[in-house]
């Protein structure tokens, strides 16, 4: 039986992934109990991050960067 690459069940989750290898993750996940644990269990990771709620930057730390960013291209030229 083929070992996939994280990134590719990854892919699987997300529904982004050839079909071919669709395929291939839905017939494994049902002859290898750890390859199903494993895809569950990045299923759920993937859940947790979407249910996070997320700030955005502050006004001065965005400045911060973009003074920094000029400062950084003055000195390349």
């Amino acid at each position: 039986m083929k070992n996939f690459k994280e990134e590719e069940l990854i892919m699987y989750i997300y529904k982004d992934c050839p079909p071919e290898l669709t395929a291939a993750i839905n017939q494994a996940i049902k002859e290898d109990a750890a390859l199903n644990e494993k895809v569950v269990t990045l299923k759920q990771t993937v859940e947790q991050l979407d249910r996070l709620k997320l700030k955005a930057p502050s006004s001065k730390t965005i400045q911060a960067i973009l003074n920094y960013a000029a400062k950084s291209a003055k000195k390349e030229d």
